[in-house]
């Protein structure tokens, strides 16, 4: 069985930075790709980036690309998501995922979902 818990949600102020993680469990977990969704109101879920766990290999959306990184720390089963230059329109709920799928970023290829930390940016 397979877990992700996302943290480190919150309000920031726009051109700000918050960092997310990702901590993930299970027997199979590390050969997982893990991604970061996110979801607006009134709006679809939307890929934001996901990074392998084959070779470290990272994928990200081209709106937040410069200004997202997500990084991998395998002995802590931990994603990170740093998100910096915030703007209004990154506001949403980030979800975290995991797929057994080698570095894909759409969310019908993800087994195993997390509850979301809201982002909130505005001043």
């Amino acid at each position: 069985q397979v877990q992700v818990v996302e943290s480190g949600g919150g309000l920031v102020q726009p051109g700000g930075s918050l960092r997310l993680s990702c901590e993930y469990s299970g027997e199979t977990v590390d050969y997982y790709t893990i991604g970061w969704f996110r979801q607006a109101p009134g709006k679809e879920r939307e890929g934001v980036s996901c990074i392998s766990s084959s070779d470290g290999s990272t994928n990200y959306a081209a709106s937040v690309k410069g200004r997202f990184t997500i990084s991998r720390d395998n002995a802590k089963r931990t994603v990170y998501l740093q998100m910096n230059s915030l703007k209004p329109e990154d506001t949403a709920v980030y979800y975290c995922a995991a797929s057994i799928i080698d570095g894909v970023l759409t969310a019908q290829e993800y087994d195993y979902w997390g509850q979301g930390t809201q982002v909130t940016v505005s001043s």
